[in-house]
């Protein structure tokens, strides 16, 4: 089974990183939304929703918004010449915006999981809340992804995710190693605290050599170290709300597309958390020193 998760594991990083580095902008950000709408399919799964016809209505629902923020220039454009409203074009930026809201649902996440782990663990939404929830997580998912790539490049979209795939390895080492205390048994059982602080660890130093690699200066250097840390923490905690989700539906796995590894959502839980949150930290970095 292990090597089984490395084979898969393996081809699916270099299948990423060939498109991170090689795809137009338009493509990487399609890439992303397929990515993110097979997720949407097994949401639907996980939160109940068996109808064909009902996820299909769902994935509509992800496409629609998807269009208008790929599009989102282009739509102003269009407003701009109908209204007469020179104006509106510079409301071009407003999209930055958005990542508040997912920012701050996974810090939410994060202090509910780890002050309440059983609470959240019996906690009963309607079904309308879960559709909303999937449907805003993923979507920011692939908005924050594609918004990464076209205005910070592929160096910093492969960092992000270099990022990420370290501290999981450093996590499933470290707590197999030295793991004593669990960090949320109820949830996740082999999940150890001491894995978390190896991952936290593997953040900062993979910072610190990004800093490195690109002579930032100490002031920013020491942001990226944080963010990265930080970053990783909140990606810990995405793969712990996916864990409540599959526990609360009784399932082990979000799906059995990728062998050895379950679903996509299985896959992508710390993306999904991490994305905005590190997006926001590379806009306000960088927001910081032009």
């Amino acid at each position: 089974m292990l090597l089984q998760r490395i084979i898969t594991a393996s081809i699916l990083a270099s299948l990423i990183a060939l498109g991170v580095f090689l795809l137009p902008i338009e493509y990487f950000s399609l890439l992303m939304a397929i990515i993110a709408l097979v997720g949407g399919w097994e949401w639907c799964s996980l939160i109940g929703i068996r109808s064909p016809i009902k996820r299909g209505l769902f994935l509509v629902l992800m496409v629609i918004p998807m269009l208008g923020i790929q599009f989102w220039t282009q739509l102003l454009e269009v407003a701009a010449t109908i209204l007469d409203w020179t104006d509106i074009r510079t409301y071009s930026g407003a999209l930055e915006w958005l990542v508040v809201a997912p920012v701050l649902f996974w810090i939410l996440m994060m202090v509910m999981i780890r002050n309440s782990p059983g609470g959240i663990l019996k906690l009963q939404l309607k079904m309308r809340y879960k559709i909303f929830i999937g449907w805003f997580i993923l979507l920011a998912t692939w908005m924050f992804m594609s918004r990464l790539r076209s205005f910070y490049g592929p160096e910093m979209t492969m960092y992000f995710l270099l990022l990420i795939w370290t501290a999981d390895v450093a996590a499933y080492f470290v707590g197999k190693k030295y793991g004593t205390v669990k960090l949320s048994p109820e949830i996740s059982p082999g999940k150890t605290v001491q894995g978390m602080y190896g991952a936290l660890a593997s953040g900062a130093l993979c910072g610190g050599i990004l800093c490195l690699i690109y002579l930032f200066p100490m002031m920013i250097s020491a942001d990226f170290v944080l963010l990265s840390a930080l970053t990783v923490l909140i990606s810990i905690y995405g793969d712990l709300f996916f864990s409540v989700v599959k526990r609360q539906r009784g399932v082990k796995d979000s799906g059995s597309i990728l062998p050895g590894h379950g679903g996509i959502l299985d896959r992508i839980d710390s993306i999904v958390a991490a994305a905005p949150f590190f997006y926001a930290g590379v806009f306000l970095i960088y927001r910081s020193v032009s």
